[in-house]
């Protein structure tokens, strides 16, 4: 999993670098946990950025906190930090032998997109998948383009559409683990 800071979108459609929230590191970490990702990128080239995400995480993870509360360590243990996607995709495919299937999330309307079924027939067939979020108003046109597939939005029953990105994942990973069809 990436949660991608830099290029993301503002409400004008200009490229900025959203801050790191220390709620969506936690709560990210945990849904990725509970759904057996193997890793969750945190993506920022904002040095200070990633300086206080690694400092949360060692918090977490190394010092007294994750004494504490080793639930949270484990999920913590989780975060990775690097700078770009393409950082993330090495990582990856230094792991793994072969580039990840890159699949992203998108709300904006139109586009071609893909179910959630799509990732899982990925996993089952052993292709490594990054799956990667956007934060602010949505992932850059850069990171659009590189993606292999984009997953069909969350809609709920009325028009207003704009979940939180720690909502948005946890709501993807369950639709994943439970094969692409909803349930109870």
């Amino acid at each position: 999993m990436a949660l991608i800071h830099h290029p993301v979108r503002n409400r004008n459609g200009e490229t900025i670098a959203s801050a790191v929230t220390n709620l969506d590191l936690h709560d990210i970490a945990r849904a990725a946990k509970t759904f057996g990702a193997a890793g969750f990128f945190v993506i920022t080239p904002v040095e200070d950025q990633q300086a206080l995400t690694l400092r949360i995480v060692r918090h977490w993870v190394e010092g007294p906190a994750g004494v504490h509360n080793p639930d949270r360590r484990e999920a913590l243990s989780l975060v990775s930090v690097t700078a770009t996607l393409s950082e993330a995709l090495e990582s990856i495919r230094g792991e793994h032998g072969e580039r990840p299937l890159v699949v992203v999330t998108d709300a904006a309307p139109g586009g071609e997109t893909k179910s959630v079924q799509f990732v899982n027939t990925s996993l089952d067939s052993g292709r490594a998948v990054l799956l990667a979020f956007g934060t602010a108003w949505g992932l850059g046109p850069e990171v659009l383009d590189e993606a292999d597939a984009v997953l069909s939005p969350i809609r709920g029953p009325g028009a207003y559409n704009h979940l939180s990105v720690r909502s948005a994942v946890a709501i993807y990973l369950d639709r994943i683990a439970r094969g692409g069809h909803p349930g109870p």
